[in-house]
């Protein structure tokens, strides 16, 4: 009887053990095929090489000040193209990377200017994965290149300083004096304003780097590294249709405002209504990935702007907007008069994939403002 009840005792926990054991198989399994099939929907199953020296332009997401930012400091900033390989995208735009500051050193008499040197380490990509990858940008120029700067910076405080001594000594003085003395007070008034000059030059101050969100930064890879290439149908945005009304954006570009800013965006689109609601060019803004909303700028095309859009109207036109940052996603939205809530997206990363590569080109053009990085000088500093 005590063998029977010890053999259905061992025959019941070794009958547990294997059920939990296929279970855990059925359900490694089973994770196994969504991650495979997660797989298959995201990437073509090529790899491509982001080889070393490759460069890939980014945004950071706050500001880095040479003056108050510190060696160690982190900070992320997001790509703001895709990173093309010969087989396809393998970096989208929108992917995060995450940085320190490696070095940074304030500006100092004697004309030195401020440096930053950033360093990244892993880019988070829009569908979460974390790749590592080396990357470095800085503004540090070459110690040779430096002095030679300063060098000839000074030479041409001290030089300044010659001739409005001179001239002063001149003036004050007169040419009779000049003449009698063989010159010798021109001469003794251009060593006196040299030396001002030289003293100017020596107590200089050099310029502040500061890096903001908008200016493009280009981070050199440092090492190479294997990823897999994106479907084309995995990097569409989500869009929002509204039975219909048909938007088609022919044409995106990028432009300053009238104070010199990199901020505006330009559509030129064409609209079908074809539904039962009236909109208005008062009733569409652009949203970007955060949520922020931006309306029509009146520094551009406001006929768009100001017209009704009435059910069996087909129109095209222009409008622009005002925005923070043009490397960000955005999303041109439609609202509900009465409600105020959305009832149509259209995506520009979407629309951008067919705009004409000169105005894309134009566009990149544009957006290489600010390559030096230095802070505008206040009046007040020495």
């Amino acid at each position: 009887m005590k063998k029977g009840v010890v053999h259905f005792l061992i025959t019941t926990l070794l009958f547990a053990q294997l059920s939990c054991y296929a279970e855990d198989v059925f359900q490694g399994h089973a994770v196994k095929d969504e991650q495979q099939q997660e797989q298959s929907e995201l990437f073509t199953g090529k790899i491509e090489t982001l080889d070393k020296h490759d460069i890939i332009k980014m945004t950071v997401s706050q500001v880095i000040d040479g003056s108050y930012s510190f060696e160690g400091d982190e900070f992320f900033a997001k790509v703001t193209n895709d990173v093309m390989g010969d087989k396809g995208v393998v970096i989208p735009k929108g992917t995060i990377a995450h940085g320190i500051i490696s070095q940074s050193s304030e500006a100092k008499r004697l004309g030195r200017d401020g440096y930053i040197s950033l360093k990244f380490d892993y880019l988070i990509t829009p569908d979460g994965r974390q790749i590592p990858i080396e990357g470095n940008v800085s503004t540090k120029m070459h110690p040779l290149k430096a002095a030679g700067k300063i060098v000839a910076t000074d030479l041409g405080y001290t030089a300044a300083g010659g001739v409005i001594g001179g001239y002063t000594a001149l003036s004050a003085l007169g040419i009779e004096a000049a003449i009698l003395s063989n010159g010798y007070t021109v001469a003794g008034g251009a060593a006196l304003g040299g030396t001002v000059g030289l003293a100017m030059s020596l107590y200089r101050k050099g310029k502040d780097v500061l890096i903001a969100p908008g200016d493009e930064i280009r981070v050199k890879v440092s090492s190479s590294v294997s990823l897999p290439v994106y479907k084309e149908s995995a990097l569409k945005q989500e869009e929002l249709d509204f039975p219909g009304l048909t938007v088609r954006i022919a044409n995106i570009i990028y432009e300053k405002d009238p104070f010199g800013e990199l901020n505006t965006i330009t559509l030129s689109m064409s609209i079908s209504n074809m539904s039962t609601t009236v909109f208005s060019g008062m009733d569409v803004t652009l949203v970007n990935d955060l949520g922020q909303v931006f309306n029509p700028s009146v520094f551009g095309d406001t006929r768009l702007m100001f017209s009704q859009i009435k059910p069996g109207d087909r129109l095209a036109g222009k409008i622009s907007f005002s925005v923070n940052n043009v490397n960000d996603s955005y999303w041109l939205t439609f609202y509900d008069r009465l409600t105020k809530k959305p009832v149509a997206k259209i995506s520009l990363d979407n629309a951008y994939k067919n705009v004409s590569d000169k105005v894309k080109k134009k566009n990149n053009k544009i957006k290489k403002r600010n390559t030096n990085y230095y802070k505008d000088k206040s009046p007040f500093d020495m």
